[in-house]
């Protein structure tokens, strides 16, 4: 079965980095895209970032210019790269792999406070 394991969440200042990893266990065929989402208190989740087999990107509005979202296919793995970080951004992050069927990892914490 596959499963996608995040890592790298963590607490940091505003105006820090951070870095995401999704590794995927297991081999998924057909995939599509690839993504980034969170989910603060009290809100819905939300696209943070998604990325094609053919490497086109999207973004939040919020995040552009401070996120960067890439993938290792040889590790399977999606990461997002997260500097400049605000308060704002304070959220479990998901990462999720849209194929035949829409895989999503268990979420990791990212708290940005000073």
């Amino acid at each position: 079965q596959v499963q996608l394991v995040e890592s790298g969440g963590g607490l940091v200042q505003p105006g820090g980095s951070l870095r995401l990893s999704c590794a995927a266990t297991g081999s998924i065929f057909s995939i599509r895209s690839r993504g980034w989402y969170r989910q603060a208190p009290g809100k819905q989740r939300e696209l943070v970032a998604a990325i094609t087999t053919r490497g086109s990107t999207n973004y939040a509005d919020s995040v552009k210019g401070r996120f960067t979202i890439s993938t290792d296919n040889a590790k399977n793995t999606v990461y997002l790269q997260m500097n400049s970080l605000k308060l704002e951004d304070t959220a479990v992050y998901y990462c999720n792999t849209v194929a035949w069927v829409t895989y999503w990892g268990q979420g990791t914490q990212v708290t940005v406070s000073s």
